[in-house]
């Protein structure tokens, strides 16, 4: 691995690629730091800490999650790239639904470039609508309710449509920003700017686990901790690698004057086939009734939300909840990204057949049966990874910021192995041996 990444720097295209990437993601986590206008850092400081430690700490983790730290901070960056992802999310979801959306898609590059540009607008929506509720919410003190402090210095009209501008004009940053990675830099840049602020919390959340206990207690919690960190890693990156390959073989044909066709290929059905999209979903639709008991705490629904729902994963009730949500949105999504229809559909057109199996009505049923055997695991095992936080809770006494699970250990697999395979990809173009052996 190590001769790879140096092969990697010898390479000049490819060093110029990581080098870019690396600038990108600095200028990322400075803007991450810097507070917006109008905003009272040493007031906010002591709110997001008090907020990160108290009884609703899984609401604010929850906020936190995919911001690095920025959001409770009101930075220039709060929203990081959550109103991209959102959008995207949507506008996939949409174009199932919606005619248009879906011959678009159908168009290739030029109808993506049309989605595409439907996402960036929207994005600048969500973005304007995000921006609009932090802010309002911190000037009227919702933001942090525990906490007496002004974390603003005005409430003004003009210095609150500065915030609401300023951190709309970071999310429009932010996906400039991943887009230019993307183009001239390694990896997909949207998912690796979420990798850096997932990452930029571990630091922190690893010293909590040594901190939480006193004494060699707490070294020896740490060292554990990291052990069974990089064990569940090793099953995820084995999980996520696991595919069922289907052998599809294409029957010879005249086109013009030449004999096209006669290879043999498969169609890759990975175990994890919906990623970490149902994990978002289910954690996202589970915030929803804890921002309604944080902000409307009277009432007979608010006191069942904040004692069975509170966000810290240590009830009952919420881990039933959590991964019957996965196993649904799992079911959900691989069957609106994965169309057996369409699939067996584009097959029969280029004279394509699995081997022993009829084309047309037959091979979509096939299809669908393995993708539903696939399914069925691959929901259970986002379930058990989303779990890791609360049994890391029950056993350990850990907290919210446990490093090792859930979300984010999903995400962060999923985006290095992505990224080491595109480097993997340009090395071997090279005659270089890889980081993947």
């Amino acid at each position: 691995m190590i001769s790879g990444f140096l092969n990697a720097f010898r390479t000049p295209d490819l060093r110029k690629k990581m080098l870019f990437t690396l600038f990108i993601l600095v200028i990322f986590r400075v803007g991450s730091t810097i507070p917006a206008p109008n905003v009272n850092i040493a007031a906010i400081q002591k709110c997001a800490s008090d907020a990160t430690t108290g009884d609703q700490a899984g609401v604010y983790a929850m906020i936190n999650l995919f911001s690095g730290g920025a959001l409770l901070h009101l930075a220039i960056f709060a929203l990081g790239i959550m109103p991209y992802i959102t959008a995207s999310i949507i506008l996939q979801l949409l174009t199932v639904v919606i005619p248009r959306l879906e011959a678009l898609k159908k168009e290739g590059a030029t109808g993506q470039e049309t989605i595409t540009k439907y996402t960036r607008w929207l994005t600048i929506v969500l973005g304007v609508l995000q921006a609009t509720s932090f802010t309002m919410m911190a000037v009227s003190g919702q933001l942090y309710r525990t906490c007496t402090e002004s974390v603003v210095y005005s409430d003004g009209v003009f210095p609150i449509i500065v915030m609401i501008l300023t951190m709309t004009a970071g999310t429009s940053l932010i996906m400039w920003m991943g887009e230019l990675i993307t183009d001239r830099g390694v990896g997909n840049g949207m998912s690796i700017l979420i990798f850096t602020q997932i990452a930029a919390r571990f630091p922190s959340s690893m010293w909590s686990i040594k901190t939480a206990h006193q004494g060699n207690q707490g070294w020896l919690l740490l060292v554990l901790v990291v052990a069974v960190g990089l064990l569940v890693m090793a099953g995820v990156v084995f999980v996520e690698q696991a595919q069922r390959r289907i052998p599809v073989q294409y029957a010879k044909r005249m086109v013009g004057n030449r004999l096209m066709g006669g290879s043999t290929t498969y169609i890759p059905m990975k175990v994890n086939q919906a990623g970490v999209i149902p994990v978002i979903f289910a954690a996202s639709m589970l915030y929803l009734p804890m921002l309604y008991a944080m902000f409307r705490p009277e009432g007979a629904a608010a006191t069942w939300i904040a004692t069975n729902l509170n966000g810290r994963g240590d009830t009952v009730w919420y881990n039933v909840i959590y991964v019957a949500m996965i196993i649904f949105f799992t079911f959900f999504y691989v069957s609106i990204t994965f169309d057996p229809v369409e699939v067996s559909d584009n097959m029969r057109k280029f004279g394509g057949f699995i081997p022993g199996i009829r084309a047309g009505k037959p091979t979509e049923d096939y299809l669908a049966y393995v993708l539903s055997r696939l399914t069925a695991p691959g929901s259970l095992y986002l379930a058990l990874i989303s779990l890791i936080p609360t049994v890391a809770i029950v056993l350990l006494g850990a907290d919210q910021n446990f490093p090792f699970g859930g979300t984010s250990l999903l995400i962060m697999v999923g985006v290095g192995l992505d990224t080491v395979k595109q480097i993997d990809s340009q090395l071997h173009q090279r005659n270089y041996e890889g980081f993947l052996k």
